[in-house]
């Protein structure tokens, strides 16, 4: 059976939601052999054998800690050389699309990024896009060399299928540009305790309607009630009520959950271009004409500081 490549993202050695998803996709093109960088890599190789990895392909050079990007890349080529697949998949990280540009150039592939659905072609594997703000869908395949094609969180479910996940340790040369830019520090970024953004089942919005940095505390409380994660508009953001990190829009993180709940936004095609793949979208918004109510499953018209306390007493309330 043909196989397929697929980039595993973990933190010493616990997987990653959005890795798991891909071992999904790609067991529709093939066979998957995960490739799993770094510290605590073989610690992967249970929960990927879990979720359908027939081989687990492993590094833990320090190079990977130590230096930006370049170092992963050569490990992926030497993964590509070593297993000859039919696809490369990524997760649509910022890190994960850097890795899967620089290693379509590497190898003369052609590259498909922020893919939103992979399934078997004719001619190899097409990817389905949500493009030009989310206003068109397109499917598209490869035409040179292997496909390398980035993934958006949540765009496939998680499935459990056993497979043998045997691992075995990846060779890797490292090549000279590997060590050109050195990591000299790191600060762990302060835990919410929510989850995260790019990777939450539900996201909880605020913009402009909020009104005010204190009262976000609405929307975190909505939030937290549902297990989600938090996010804002641009016109938030750029006021200073809530951090640049949480902004959901074309110039800010792209989402794409099984539920989005915007409040008081109003829907301009910079934020919707950020949520509009969202499976499941309710907008709570007092003006009736706003334009996020053309694309919503769901619309409250009505005050959110009436209706978001209002929702997430009946959510507790639920809850038990």
């Amino acid at each position: 059976m043909a196989e397929v490549v697929v980039y595993v993202d973990h933190v010493d050695g616990a997987v990653r939601k959005p890795a798991l998803e891909l071992l999904t996709l790609a067991r529709r093109l093939g066979e998957p052999v995960a490739v799993a960088l770094g510290a605590g890599a073989g610690q992967t190789a249970g929960v990927l054998g879990e979720h359908g990895a027939a081989r687990v392909l492993t590094s833990e050079a320090a190079e990977y800690a130590d230096y930006l990007v370049v170092p992963k890349v050569d490990a992926l080529q030497a993964a590509v050389e070593a297993v000859s697949p039919v696809a490369v998949l990524v997760s649509s990280s910022a890190e994960g699309k850097e890795i899967a540009a620089r290693l379509a150039l590497r190898i003369g592939s052609g590259l498909i990024t922020d893919a939103v659905d992979v399934e078997a072609g004719v001619d190899g594997p097409v990817a389905t896009q949500s493009v030009f703000a989310a206003s068109f869908t397109t499917k598209s395949r490869v035409s040179r060399g292997i496909p390398v094609i980035t993934v958006k969180p949540n765009s496939a479910p998680v499935e459990a299928v056993a497979a043998a996940g045997v691992v075995e340790e990846l060779v890797v040369s490292f090549s000279e540009a590997a060590s050109g830019t050195r990591v000299t520090s790191r600060t762990a970024r302060e835990s919410s305790g929510r989850p995260e953004l790019t990777e939450a089942a539900i996201v909880v919005s605020g913009g402009r309607g909020v009104n005010g940095a204190e009262n976000f505390a609405l929307i975190e409380a909505l939030a937290d009630s549902l297990g989600a994660a938090v996010g804002a508009s641009r016109a938030a953001v750029d006021a200073g009520w809530y951090p640049h990190a949480n902004q959901v829009g074309q110039t800010g993180k792209t989402v794409s959950p099984q539920l989005y709940i915007a409040s008081g936004i109003s829907g301009a095609i910079q934020h919707r271009a950020g949520m509009q793949t969202s499976k499941t979208i309710v907008a709570i918004n007092k003006d009736e004409e706003a334009p996020i109510f053309e694309l919503v499953d769901y619309g409250v018209v009505g005050d959110l500081f009436n209706v978001v306390p209002q929702l997430t007493e009946e959510v507790n309330a639920r809850k038990g």
